[in-house]
């Protein structure tokens, strides 16, 4: 399985992948949250083999509907 973390901060997020054994899979990268730059990740997650969970910190409204 694998991890994808999120820090979510005010004009960006950090995400990092790692997989069991907490083997780095993706070394911590910034990316705006744009429309681009959200499917960018999202087509890179679809990508990787094996199930993937995204965790992000419980802070603000991120399960709101991005436009």
């Amino acid at each position: 399985m694998n991890a994808v973390e999120v820090d979510v901060s005010k004009g960006k997020s950090m995400v990092t992948v790692r997989c069991l054994f907490n083997e780095t899979v993706a070394k911590p990268f910034d990316m705006r949250r744009t429309g681009s730059e959200l499917k960018q990740l999202a087509d890179y997650l679809k990508s990787l083999d094996g199930e993937t969970r995204v965790v992000m910190e419980r802070t603000g409204r991120y399960y709101e509907q991005i436009a």
